[in-house]
């Protein structure tokens, strides 16, 4: 199985999302190209609005950019995990770079939330990375293992967790695009690591349509996690299309 989804990170208003949505719907129909799992992350306030208008039995998952690991209580601003799913929330990110850097998100936040996630039935999308520094100085598989491992812990069934490798090098404005060489080792060393334990590594980071089909050759590649490439329907379209080897 080949996972192929997108955040929107803080992009699109309700309307946005929901023709976003249902030119997806459209495109689509009721299943995926053969062997192609998609998957859409809105912000919180369109998660319903996409959820719906996809439907009941859509093949297109529906996140949450993230959820905090309390069931509820006095979090003001945060949404929990029930409230994810109950808004149609499949599956949930969690980990990202941008929360660990300006939101002082741990390893032992992360797990937190993982173990949250699993005990409500949502799919957690981990993610890792290392920054330039760390890639520099070659400590990038070590880093990215230590996340892995951390984010897991000690839960028992933690087989539906994916995991996302994205060095943060790599990802926004001012990342540059990873060749299959540089992320073949990260992969390799978090399949050999916890590989048994997880539904499947991603790979994002400057992911677009001229570099899709080499990434997903790089042995341990399980999907891809797009960014901008993705923010338009018919970005995400072709991301499907190369998946599906069409």
């Amino acid at each position: 199985m080949r996972w192929i989804g997108t955040s929107f990170k803080m992009t699109k208003t309700i309307a946005e999302s929901a023709a976003y949505a249902a030119r997806l719907r459209e495109a689509v129909g009721p299943e995926a190209p053969a062997g192609v799992r998609p998957f859409v992350i809105p912000p919180a306030t369109a998660i319903d609005t996409v959820a719906r208008t996809l439907g009941a039995g859509s093949p297109v998952l529906v996140g949450a950019q993230n959820a905090h690991w309390a069931d509820g209580g006095p979090w003001t601003g945060e949404i929990s995990m029930p409230q994810a799913a109950d808004a149609g929330a499949a599956l949930v990110e969690l980990g990202h770079s941008e929360r660990r850097t300006h939101f002082a998100e741990t390893d032992a936040t992360v797990r937190r939330k993982v173990r949250a996630a699993l005990r409500h039935g949502l799919i957690p999308l981990v993610c890792v990375g290392e920054d330039a520094p760390t890639f520099a100085a070659g400590g990038s598989a070590d880093h990215v293992v230590a996340q892995a491992l951390a984010a897991l812990g000690g839960s028992a069934d933690t087989g539906t967790v994916l995991l996302a490798y994205e060095p943060v090098w790599a990802i926004g404005d001012a990342g540059r695009p990873a060749t299959p060489a540089e992320i073949a080792a990260p992969v390799a060393a978090l399949r050999d690591a916890v590989g048994d334990r997880v539904a499947g590594v991603l790979y994002g980071g400057s992911v677009a349509p001229e570099n899709a089909a080499d990434l997903l050759g790089v042995p341990g590649v399980d999907g891809l996690f797009v960014g901008r490439a993705a923010w338009r329907v018919e970005g995400f379209l072709r991301l499907l299309d190369i998946a599906a080897g069409r």
